[in-house]
């Protein structure tokens, strides 16, 4: 079954063309950085714009890279949500456009989804059951994952997500938009014993998450001491450590209270190096990630979820629905 997969969620235009006996054979994703960083964050409107400019032209390249054309697809997979609702739109209604003009089945996606199984699409993929740790900028969770579509929410953050505290902690420290990578960059430079930032939610019990408090902290922080670029890399370093170290424990107490052994993660903040470097101390081979393109939006992921649904005899109807927040 050949799938043509659409990610259009935020900031991001993905295309994928995924076939289920040969894996992944084409992506292209198109990135809005330099759109939305002078703004310091997401413009949704100027986002859907975008969309809608760059998504047939990026459904033209995978085809091209693959030698397939529209006429060879037995399905169509595209994001439904979480996310902006006008780039959401954009999204379905082309991938819905074309699955009746080509009477082909057409399956929406939920964005999570597509995150939690971005690890399938490499050459080692984990096996059922797993525990996912799901880090992005709006989501913050650990999932005990039974089988395909058979999910239950262990813990998930209270208030602000793991990638949203690390924006707003860059834009502190006077950091360019996206932040996190740029945050994870500079801590690489910080004296890890300067500053000593709380690990929130540490001392009780349970799975659930708080970042709130470690943002007001570096606020506090940043405020009590000279504004130089040392300082900035100090509490940089102190906040990423804070973070990783929290994730890290979580991870340890889900897969002791559940009695598994393999985690995967995945999300945008799956891409940090720290982190990646402090679970594979803790688990060796027993933890997964998407290779690091594969961790921010993209089509590839949706494709495979797609596929999936598809194979199953799932499909959705014609009815375009989209929302902008839900968990799994």
């Amino acid at each position: 079954m050949l799938i043509l997969g659409i990610e259009t969620s935020c900031d991001e235009t993905g295309t994928a063309v995924y076939d289920s006996q040969l894996g992944l054979l084409a992506h292209a994703v198109y990135t809005q950085t330099e759109i939305h960083q002078q703004y310091g964050g997401v413009v949704p409107e100027l986002a859907s714009r975008d969309h809608v400019r760059k998504i047939i032209p990026l459904i033209k390249n995978v085809l091209s890279q693959t030698n397939f054309s529209l006429k060879d697809l037995n399905g169509i997979a595209y994001t439904i949500g979480p996310g902006l609702v006008g780039a959401l739109l954009v999204g379905a209604c082309v991938g819905r456009s074309l699955s009746y003009a080509l009477t082909i089945p057409a399956v929406g996606v939920h964005h999570m989804e597509g995150h939690l199984f971005a690890a399938m699409l490499e050459k080692n993929p984990p096996e059922f059951p797993f525990i996912a740790l799901l880090v992005s900028g709006g989501h913050t969770q650990l999932v005990r994952v039974t089988s395909f579509g058979n999910y239950e929410l262990l813990g998930e953050s209270i208030d602000d997500a793991v990638g949203e505290a690390f924006d707003k902690t860059a834009k502190l420290l006077g950091l360019n938009y996206p932040g996190g990578a740029e945050l994870a960059a500079l801590a690489e430079h910080g004296n890890p014993k300067r500053f000593l930032f709380p690990r929130p939610m540490l001392d009780r019990p349970g799975l659930d998450f708080s970042f709130s408090g470690l943002k007001t902290c570096a606020v506090n922080t940043f405020k009590k001491n000279n504004n130089d670029a040392e300082t900035r890399a100090d509490i940089a370093r102190a906040f990423q450590d804070a973070i990783v170290e929290t994730l890290v424990t979580k991870c340890k107490r889900a897969l002791h209270a559940t009695g598994l052994k393999r985690l995967v993660v995945a999300g945008g903040v799956g891409a940090n190096n720290a982190l990646r470097s402090a679970l594979r101390d803790m688990l060796s081979e027993n933890v997964f990630f998407p290779r690091q393109e594969f961790c921010t939006d993209n089509g590839a992921m949706i494709a495979y979820v797609g596929c999936q649904y598809l194979l199953a005899g799932k499909s959705s109807d014609l009815a375009i629905k989209v929302f902008s927040r839900g968990n799994l």
